[in-house]
């Protein structure tokens, strides 16, 4: 599994492996802090394939037992794939945000992005500074 970069919203973005040579695809969604905070997720909104989205967009929509939150897109691109099966079973988000629970897929427009993210040890001191 390829490592993800992290945002202070807890979202984080990873690169897709085997992609092309010339388009850097990013997989998006939120950190298991973030689920955890939300707790039971109940129904998501995703955005639709073909929009693009730029870094900080308003992107989809996550509600839980406990609030309504937005998720905002870390990396600017063209949204390629969404996952439907979080829409139809939004509870996956909680069971495993990173490999079941992600939300889109995008073709960046701008890996270069990425180097202003967190990586992994950054963001678990981050998150550990918040408690």
């Amino acid at each position: 599994m390829r490592k993800a970069k992290y945002t202070k919203d807890h979202e984080w973005v990873r690169l897709e492996e085997g992609g092309e040579k010339t388009k850097a695809i990013g997989i998006v969604g939120i950190t298991d802090f973030a689920q955890e905070q939300l707790g039971d997720i109940v129904f998501v909104e995703l955005p639709e394939v073909g929009i693009t989205v730029q870094k900080g967009d308003e992107a989809a929509t996550i509600e839980s037992v406990k609030a309504a939150s937005e998720f905002f897109t870390p990396v600017s691109g063209k949204v390629i794939n969404i996952n439907n099966t979080i829409i139809d079973d939004p509870g996956l988000i909680n069971s495993d945000p990173r490999e079941v629970g992600w939300f889109f897929s995008l073709e960046l427009a701008d890996p270069s992005e990425l180097e202003n993210l967190m990586d992994e040890a950054a963001y678990e001191s981050f998150v550990t500074s918040l408690s």
